[in-house]
């Protein structure tokens, strides 16, 4: 017989299905710990620099109060060298509460940019991680 026989190639090892779709299972299993690991270690990050910059920005804004009382001070002082007492302390009264205003605005415009904290990079990661399952889904 000189015909030529076919055969299919032989893998070095064969798996069932149930084999496969429990290899699968696992990877994705580890995949998704790895994942929720990330974002853990992101969010710690991000809530250590958060608790950091509002420790300082704490101990700035005490210092600056009673500054701001010494300077209120030299101010109405000042000022009461050519006007009456009271209409001194009113105007830098005044001055104060505009400061305030000001400094309130922009304040809760650096909230509102900062709000929701979300691992950015996690869900980048997350993202491309699905993606590439579907395209290897689709072969």
């Amino acid at each position: 017989m000189t015909g030529t026989m076919h055969t299919r190639p032989v893998r070095d090892e064969q798996h069932s299905v149930g084999e496969l779709v429990g290899q699968a299972t696992e990877q994705l299993s580890r995949l998704v710990r790895q994942e929720v690991a990330l974002a853990k270690m992101e969010l710690a990050e991000k809530g250590k620099r958060a608790g950091r910059g509002g420790g300082m920005l704490g101990a700035a804004g005490a210092i600056a109060y009673v500054g701001l009382f010494a300077l209120a001070g030299t101010a109405t002082a000042a000022l009461s060298l050519v006007l009456p007492v009271w209409a001194a302390a009113l105007i830098v009264t005044a001055v104060l509460f505009v400061i305030a205003g000001v400094l309130a605005m922009a304040g809760r415009s650096q909230l509102r940019r900062a709000v929701p904290p979300k691992p950015e990079e996690t869900l980048d990661s997350v993202k491309a991680d699905v993606d590439q399952i579907r395209e290897r889904a689709h072969r």
